[in-house]
């Protein structure tokens, strides 16, 4: 009984918590200041920055500016067109030199170097020891797009094939709307982490099933990714087992709340085994998006569940990989 209520205590900070930290992803661009981030999570300013550090291992200082470092290197790579000061100014920094001097200080590299190939060295070992990269090795697989178009050239949908894993793909950019969802959050390593997933969306239906929110209709299952994993080291990378939930909804304990955002994104359909996902991300990043005319967008992407493997002829998961996108 005791263990109970302790944890369910601290189910109630996690939750206040989360809610910060998706503050903070939201609002990002611009300045923030502890009366406020403390008065999202109802704590007092004078104890908020100490239970921060405590149960996320940053100060809240330090997170808010990694997030603002990682997401500016992302768009360094990402949106070509943008100048590296439009970049900074839109990530929350208040000058282009308190960029550099962050950026460098993150990376061991400026960010003009780091646009023009750094970001392919291996960025968890941050480019010190020279080792060839993850993304060195993608650069050279052997990927097979065409494009062709339905109800005649109303819509574009590309077939990609990655020959060297036997994956094939059918993407489509679309308009999606927005989802109102309650989910569970990870933090760390989930590289094809089977428990993990399965945990995680356990316990979010353990939440659901007696509030009666698992048969309604039109009910949705996602994975949503806060961070990049060539950018953000793997023991702070953020996960969300996600399930689509009335707008009234209100989370708790270790529950949060939050809205997926609507737009426009690349959806790339998958019938794939569990250890395939990574592949498949691949895919969208390595072989569908350098050709495809679009860039990524703000926002985060997510796997969006169709059909379990019990429900597969050959045991594979159904799923489409989402990507917030606009035109390069």
């Amino acid at each position: 009984m005791q263990d109970a209520r302790r944890r369910y205590l601290r189910e109630g900070y996690t939750g206040r918590v989360n809610a910060v930290i998706d503050y903070v992803e939201a609002n990002v661009g611009r300045e923030l200041s502890l009366e406020e981030l403390a008065g999202v999570a109802h704590f007092s300013p004078f104890h908020f920055h100490r239970i921060f550090r405590a149960m996320v291992g940053e100060t809240l200082n330090g997170f808010i500016q990694r997030i603002r470092i990682e997401r500016a290197a992302a768009k360094l790579v990402h949106n070509p067109k943008e100048s590296i000061t439009e970049i900074a100014f839109e990530c929350g920094f208040s000058s282009a030199s308190a960029f550099a001097r962050a950026f460098k200080e993150a990376f061991h590299m400026s960010a003009s170097e780091w646009r023009g190939g750094g970001y392919r060295c291996d960025s968890k070992e941050r480019a010190i020891d020279g080792k060839k990269s993850q993304a060195d090795g993608k650069m050279g697989q052997d990927f097979d797009l065409q494009v062709g178009y339905a109800e005649g050239v109303r819509r574009r949908i590309w077939r990609l094939e990655m020959k060297e894993e036997g994956l094939e793909a059918s993407i489509e950019v679309k308009d999606m709307p927005e989802f109102h969802v309650a989910y569970v959050r990870h933090v760390g390593p989930y590289k094809g982490d089977e428990a993990l997933f399965a945990s995680l969306f356990g316990r979010l239906m353990a939440w659901a099933e007696p509030r009666g929110l698992l048969g309604l209709p039109g009910t949705r299952l996602f994975a949503l990714y806060h961070d990049d994993p060539d950018i953000t080291d793997e023991t702070r990378l953020r996960t969300d087992a996600c399930i689509t939930v009335p707008a009234e909804t209100v989370g708790e304990g270790e529950i949060g709340r939050t809205t997926i955002p609507g737009g426009t994104y690349a959806v790339a359909h998958f019938e794939i085994g569990p250890d395939e996902y990574e592949a498949a991300w691949d895919a969208v990043y390595g072989g569908w998006l350098p050709e495809s005319g679009y860039q990524p967008g703000d926002g985060p992407c997510y796997e969006l569940f169709l059909g379990g493997p019990e429900e597969h002829p050959e045991g594979k998961h159904i799923v489409d990989i989402c990507v917030p996108v606009k035109a390069l």
